[in-house]
Parts: structure tokens; sequence; C-alpha cells
């Protein structure tokens, strides 16, 4: 079995914010759904900061954490210390949950992302429209790189404080000038 696709899940604003204090500087329930809804049954990877402002591990899914925290061992997640170890034990636990887990889903922070996007296949990117003020930025990806698939604007519900736009990008190696690439 060859291993998943890699995928970013990310939200940024027009500033390239993604996050402030440990948290998330806005509130798009919207978004939220969406998330729950790509990373359902598959296993995501994300830094020590990203699953302790999570509060809990999120269920349906294999919470794999990058840290170097020797300490670090919070029930619901599987601590491992480099992107190379989280990869490995991503495509172990996509093997073990079956075709549900057709991709290894990278979740944040900055630092895991920056890891990540030389070696993702695809970026499901939320557009938030606001430019908050924040401290962790999410890495330009160069737009040579990739081909915007699908773009579709999140309907904006009561608890949403920002529209959104919902993104999805392939890495443009994927591609030929007739499409998708034969296998």
């Amino acid at each position: 079995m060859t291993r998943p696709p890699i995928a970013l899940v990310v939200a940024v604003a027009e500033n390239g914010v993604i996050g402030k204090d440990g948290g998330l500087p806005w509130h798009v329930s919207s978004d939220l759904k969406t998330f729950r809804r790509i990373t359902m049954g598959k296993p995501l990877i994300m830094g020590r900061k990203t699953f302790q402002s999570l509060k809990k591990p999120l269920d349906g899914r294999d919470n794999i954490v990058v840290s170097t925290n020797k300490d670090f061992s919070p029930d619901g997640a599987l601590v491992v210390a480099s992107f190379e170890a989280a990869l490995a034990l991503a495509e172990q636990c996509a093997r073990a949950r079956g075709p549900r887990a057709n991709e290894i889903m990278v979740i944040g922070g900055s630092r895991v992302f920056e890891a990540a996007l030389p070696v993702a296949e695809r970026i499901y990117k939320t557009e938030v429209h606001a430019s908050p003020a924040g401290d962790t930025y999410f890495p330009d990806p160069d737009p040579a790189d990739w081909v915007e698939m699908l773009r579709e604007p999140l309907v904006r519900g009561p608890r949403d404080e920002f529209s959104a736009t919902f993104v999805m990008l392939e890495r443009r190696a994927v591609f030929d000038s007739s499409g998708p690439a034969a296998a």
C-alpha cells in the first residue's frame, strides 16, 4: 500500500493570520463543521500548542502530536518527537483505519505546516474574510506549485463572526496541460 496523500487543513485570514494567543482569532462555526467533515476518520498531525488549544482530543480521528517535550503525554494523543516520525505513525494509523483514512491531515501550527508543505499534495484552506491581529501565520505556498480545484463560499450562519470561502488546492506536479496525470 502506498502512503495516503498528505493534506494541510487550515483557516487563514486575509493577512495570513492563523492564530492568536494559542487559539483562533475568530469564530466561524461553518468552518469548524467543514473541518470535522473533512478530517473525520483520518489521522491528524499537529503540534503541541495546536493540540492544547483543542481542549480535548478530536473524536473519531488519530491525534498525533509533534513535541520534543518528553514529559508531554496527554490522554487520547500519540506523541512523537519529529514531523517525520508523525508521518510514519500516521501512515500506520491510516492502514489500520482502512479505506476511509484516505489522507493524512496536517492541522497546524505554523512550524508543522512549514515541515509538511514541501511534501503535501493537497491543501484544504478556508479563507476567512477578515484581517484580525494575530501571532501565528500560515507559510505562503508558492502559487506556481498549486492548482485551485474548488472554490465555494461557506454559508454564513448566525454563529459565524466573519464570512469565509472554502478552497481546495492540489499540487501542480500531479497535473499536466490536459488535466490529472495518468497514474
